[in-house]
Formats: C-alpha cells, structure tokens, sequence
C-alpha cells in the first residue's frame, strides 16, 4: 500500500505536463469545427495555449483555463501573451469549485483541451474531496472513493459543452477499465454522439509508468441523438502525431453502446471476435465462475510484512507454536499445485512461508520472545494502521481460515488456480476458492484455457508494471469450460509452468485438452487465443512474451 507521506509533490498533485507535439494533435482536432470558445480545466505551464498558438487559433474568441499552482498558472499566462486576438483568462483556482458555482446556461464553450490531473481520491485534501463527489452528485452518477481527480474533471468539462462542442485530452488508459471511471463511462455515451480512444503503444508518462490514451468526444446536438458508441484506434510510435487527427476519428469502427454496459475492453475486440464469445458464453459447458465457485479475499492481516515471515524470523523469536504454513506471492507457486514439497522449497530459499497467528491468545498467555515480537511491530508503528488499530488487540487476526482451492491476486500472463493440498494459508494478496458442484482439481485445471484467459483481460485492471490484477467481482464475471481431466493431465499441466513453457504453448495444449472436448472448435480457441495475446501485450506495452 502507498501513503501519502511516501509520495512526490509531482505525484500528489498529478502534475504530469503533455509534450507539445501531442498537445498540438488534440488542438487540431477541436478546431476543426472553428469553436469561438476553448475550455481548459486543468492547463499547467500551458501546454495547449502553445499549441493553440502554433496552430493557430482561427475564429477562436476566449480561452478561459485553470490552474491551482499560482507558479505554473504565471507559466501559461505568459505563453498566453502569444495567443494574439484571443481573450485569455487564466484562473488560479479549483475547476471544480468553479463549475459547481456555474451553471450551462452562463458558462458555455465550444471545445475543451487538457490533461486533467491524475490524483488519487485519498490524496485529495478534504475541500477536494467534497467537490469530487459533488459533481457525482450533481450528474446522479454513482461514487466511489476509489476514483482519481481526472474523473470528475472529465464529467464536469463535459456538462460546459455546448451541443456539438469537442473534447480532446489526454487521459490514463485506465478509463476502459477501472471500476470507479464507470461512471464516466457511462456519462460519456449518455452525452456524446461519438467518442474514440486513441491508444498509443508507448507509455508517455514512464516515470510512473502510466499507460495514457488519447480521448476524443463529441457531444450530441441533441438529448435523443443517439450515440455511434466507442471506439478504440490502436496508434504505434509518434509519427501518427503530425498526422490529421480527423482521419482517425473519422475512419474508426465504432462498438455499439449497447454492448458497451460496463468495461470498454469489449471494444478492443473485433466483431468476429465478440460473436464468437458470445457463442462460447452460450455453450452448455461453459459457465460463469460465480456459477462454478464462490470467491472470498485471503486472510486481511493489514501488515503482510509482520504476519507473513521466513522461517529465521520464527526461530529468532521463538512463534513456531503460532507459525502456520502460507503462501501469498507469485513466486512462492510455480505451478498450480501448492504441495508440501513445494512448501520446503519456499522454506529453503527463505521465502516467508508462516502466517504468525496468535488466535485468541495475547498478553500474558503469550511467551515473553512473542511479546518482545509484537513489541518490535509496534516500534514501527504497526498497531496505528486502519486495518490493525480497529481490532483490539490489533495482532489478533480474524477470519483465518484456508481453503483447498486458492487464487493469486495479481499476474504477469495468465491467471491460475491453485489446487492447495497442504491447506495453506493465503493472506489478502489472494483469495480462497470454494468450488460448487465441481470437483476442485477439475476446476483448477479447467481454469487454464485461451477463454477464461481472454475474458480475465477483458475484466481485469491493470495499472503500472502491465500486471494483471483481478477483485472478486471480476472473477465472477469470468467465462470457465469445464471439462473433466484424468489426474495425469492436471500434473502435466503443473508441469508444464514449472517448466516454464510459455503461456502461449500452454494455452495451446490447453485447447485441446479442455475446448476440444467439450466441442468448442480449433478455429474458435486460436481465435480466443490470437485476442488473448493482443490484449496481454497491450497490457504490458510490448510483444514479448514473459514470465506467468
């Protein structure tokens, strides 16, 4: 977890500026339809006022901007001094408070340009806070305060649009896919005609490793106008950047809003593409994993690093009465069967393998070197964490129990199960499977397959890194053909990720052995497959295949 005392003040307040070449590209775009009035909620240094320069700005009127840090709003005002014929205004305040404090009638503009801030809802200071949750409201459109300050920045520049008006921005790649830009999402295909994600493969903002897209709008000229939907134009390099921007747009396949009720990800697929999950979703042997298993969080322990240790740290301080064994990271399993010799494995090369529980015991029916142990999690204040200091005492940890089925959090490539024959512990960075009406090596190999891999990319989250992250209610929403296994291939299968044979050889002989059976045909599961594999690089920003 990250805190807030941990982060830069670049970080804090999501000060990432936009290189001119892409401002420029945006700028073109927006201008095309010859606005009078230009919007900028968030302009930094002023990126887009140079842009607008270098342009040219046409029978552009006013440029009304805001930016909260007196210095780089001076920034832009200066460069502004270059924007000949044009009124420009720059505010040094919050475009949230601003726009809760107009209305659509008095504030109105023809286009909006930007890079809205990427700050984290916790970050936020609490007047901030209070704003972003306002302009929910103000919508009726569900929060969360999981959501980032680009989020409400969007929909609040969106609402000053006039009919007609056109948005252009730079905006995290997390918009086709976090739960709290849903919202967004669907604000967005309520107001706009069109709406196209450029998607550029390189990461422009890699000291954070934040994948970004390029977000075009186009509002409706009318509430009952319907929408063309979404559509998501792959880019490569930056030559596309001196290219005409219209030409993307203009010439994109759109995905209907109707299939777009949730994640955008969908509209990463092609038509066949899609038509052929439905198919699948459809077969009689393939289910929802809510249908197939229940799905619950590992052990919450709110300090893995104090509760989950090597075997030194056990014998140091004598916990070997409260010491369980447990596993919580990629690393501890490379394969899909969690077995005692994988166990001792982890043990000899000193990977934390124990659960320190101490159940119902504390003060004096625990032994003075336990004591002295908690006393050392207390020193580094471990006992004032949200998760440990509502419990009292906070090292007693509840609702431990293992299950014999277990699911790692995160992944490179592939999700998998993890048939967990010693019944292991598995702390939050898990969770615990509890199979229904299906037997648990059965699922566990069935798992593995080019469908289920291609619908967790399709639910799943991903941020910094490319890795793969899955919450349960994405797990739920995942697509498994079952199929019944003879005890041999279900060790093969373990072996073959032991052996680090690839995901992609993987996922191939897994399509004979659990699609084939059940009669989903070859042509199908190298079509899930070949998506599959375009979306997992699209999440790591490469082509290279690594490690699952």
């Amino acid at each position: 977890m990250n805190f807030i005392e941990n982060e830069t003040p670049t970080k804090l307040r999501g000060g990432y500026y936009t290189d001119l070449d892409i401002a420029c590209f945006l700028t073109r775009w927006v201008l095309e339809t010859s606005p009078k009035r230009i919007l900028e909620p968030s302009c930094g240094d002023g990126a887009f006022v140079e842009a607008l320069t270098r342009v040219g700005p046409r029978r552009v009127e006013s440029f009304t901007g805001f930016e909260i840090e007196r210095a780089e709003a001076a920034k832009a005002q200066a460069r502004a001094r270059n924007l000949s014929g044009v009124v420009t205004e720059i505010h040094t305040r919050d475009f949230l408070a601003w726009s809760l404090s107009k209305s659509w009638e008095t504030e109105r503009f023809d286009g909006c340009l930007g890079n809205p801030p990427f700050i984290r809802y916790q970050y936020l200071d609490k007047t901030q806070q209070v704003l972003a949750a306002k302009i929910f409201g103000k919508f009726g459109l569900k929060f969360t305060k999981h959501t980032n300050a680009w989020v409400p920045f969007i929909i609040a520049a969106l609402d000053h649009l006039n009919p007609g008006g056109r948005l252009a921005m730079v905006v995290p790649a997390e918009i086709l896919h976090v739960l709290h830009a849903q919202s967004l999402r669907q604000f967005l295909l309520a107001q706009c005609s069109k709406v196209v994600i450029l998607d550029p493969e390189e990461l422009w903002f890699d000291k954070v490793l934040q994948g970004v897209v390029l977000l075009f709008a186009e509002k409706k000229l009318a509430t009952d106008q319907k929408s063309s939907g979404v559509a998501v134009v792959n880019a490569q390099g930056r030559g596309f950047l001196t290219d005409d921007p219209a030409a993307y747009v203009d010439g994109a396949t759109f995905t209907d809003a109707a299939v777009l009720t949730g994640k955008w990800t969908y509209a990463l697929l092609t038509v066949g593409e899609r038509a052929l999950l439905a198919e699948a979703a459809a077969h009689r042997s393939v289910f929802q994993f809510s249908d197939v298993a229940d799905v619950d969080v590992g052990v919450v322990t709110g300090a893995n690093e104090f509760f989950l240790v090597a075997d030194d740290v056990v014998e140091r301080y004598k916990l070997q009465r409260w010491a369980f064994p447990a596993f919580g990271r990629s690393e501890h399993v490379p394969g899909i069967i969690y077995d005692r010799r994988t166990h001792e494995a982890n043990r000899r090369r000193g990977l934390p393998t124990n659960l320190i529980w101490f159940g119902d015991e504390h003060g004096a029916k625990l032994s003075n070197s336990a004591r002295e142990y908690i006393s050392l999690g207390e020193d580094q204040k471990l006992h004032h964490r949200y998760k440990c200091r509502v419990r009292s005492p906070w090292y007693t940890v509840p609702s431990v129990y293992s299950t014999n089925v277990g699911m790692l959090k995160r992944c490179h490539d592939l999700p998998r199960l993890v048939l967990n024959s010693i019944g292991a512990f598995t702390t939050d960075t898990a969770y615990r499977i509890r199979p229904k009406r299906v037997a648990e090596r059965h699922l566990v190999f069935s798992f593995v397959n080019p469908l289920t891999a291609l619908t967790a990319e399709l639910e799943g989250r991903h941020y910094g890194g490319g890795v793969l992250e899955l919450v349960p209610s994405e797990i739920e929403r995942l697509l498994v053909p079952l199929a019944e296994p003879r005890s041999a291939l279900v060790k093969d299968l373990d072996r073959a990720f032991r052996e680090s044979r690839g995901p992609q050889a993987i996922l191939a002989m897994q399509t004979r052995l659990v699609l084939a059976p059940i009669g989903i045909s070859a042509v199908a599961g190298e079509a899930f497959g070949a998506a599959w594999l375009r979306l997992r690089s699209r999440r790591q920003r490469n082509g290279v295949e690594g490690n699952i």
